[in-house]
């Protein structure tokens, strides 16, 4: 997004159009609809308790970043 300044990624996202981020919304979605949850806590219980989801979910936001903002991912310590 922009050379050479680091940016973390919920920055990236709240930065991003509105058309973008329901592009990437609707991608993280589809991983999610099927499972059986009410509320955001109890889809976030799932979720962490879910390697397979968790592997899904990064694999769609990683693919977003690198391939259509190509932005360079830099893991911390």
């Amino acid at each position: 997004m922009t050379t050479g300044q680091f940016k973390p990624v919920p920055q990236i996202i709240l930065e991003l159009p509105p058309v973008e981020q329901q592009r990437l919304y609707d991608e993280a979605y589809a991983i999610i609809e099927n499972l059986d949850w009410v509320d955001l806590v109890q889809l976030t219980a799932l979720v962490m308790g879910n390697a397979t989801v968790q592997k899904q979910l990064l694999g769609v936001l990683m693919n977003y970043l690198t391939n259509e903002l190509r932005a360079e991912i830099q893991y911390g310590n």
